[in-house]
Formats: structure tokens, sequence, C-alpha cells
């Protein structure tokens, strides 16, 4: 029998951390454009941003697994599904529009970009918090 709730556990913090990093190193850059470390943080967002969508595709199969296909659910399990879906997709299309655009981004794009990303860590940070309260709170997945 295959481990899900350890494989989702341990694929989840992937994406977290490096979508919230590449946030951060993002608006840092933005912040401190003039800087010569701003275009080598906005590279390192990139990668991180990259890796957190392919990480993401990790986690989210394995929720699915644990949850025998159940995408939505009731109580923090519920809440947990209704932060993930859309920071999933999120994440996924700012890395492929960061993929295809790199840096020629206008500035108007650039701070709808931002905002996206920003959006997608508070539905990251959401999602984890309700993934966490349902751990915690010894709900069961169906």
């Amino acid at each position: 029998m295959i481990p899900w709730d350890k494989i989702h556990g341990a694929t989840t913090h992937f994406p977290i951390a490096l979508l919230l990093f590449s946030t951060t190193c993002d608006l840092v850059s933005v912040t401190f454009r003039k800087l010569t470390l701003a275009q080598e943080l906005r590279l390192v967002s990139f990668y991180g941003l990259a890796v957190a969508a392919l990480a993401s595709f990790g986690a989210v199969i394995s929720g699915i697994a644990l949850t025998k296909g159940d995408l939505w659910g009731r109580g923090y399990f519920g809440w947990h599904h209704r932060f993930v879906w859309p920071a999933f997709g999120l994440i996924v299309a700012l890395a492929v529009w960061r993929l295809v655009v790199r840096n020629t981004m206008s500035r108007s794009s650039l701070w709808v970009y931002l905002l996206l990303m920003v959006i997608a860590s508070a539905f990251v940070a959401a999602a984890g918090y309700f993934g966490g309260e349902l751990l915690l709170s010894g709900g069961n997945v169906p």
C-alpha cells in the first residue's frame, strides 16, 4: 500500500516554499530595480517558480490519491481545496507565462504578474493553513 499521506505531506512543502521565495525575490527585485542584484533575483525567481510549478503536480497527484478522487470536500478539507485549486492553476499559469515572456514584460504586465504572484502566494498559504488544520484536528479525508 502506498503511503499517500506521507507522500502528500512531503511533496507539498516544495511548491509552498518555492512560490513564497519566488514571490519575495520578485518583489525585492522590483523594489531595488537599480541594483545589479535585481536582475539576479529575477532569474532566481524564474527558476524558483518553474520548480514550484513542477513540484505542485506531485502535491496535487498525491492529494488526489490520498482523497480517493474527492476534489472538493467539506469542513477543513473543503476549505483546503477551495484555496488549493486556484493556487495550483495560478502557479502553473504564471510559470508558463514567465517561461514564454521571460524578462520582456511591459511595466503594466509586470505589475499584473506581481499581483497574481501575491494572490497565488496567499492562496497557497491559506491552503497550507487549512491542510494543517485538517491534519491537526484529526480530520479524516474521504
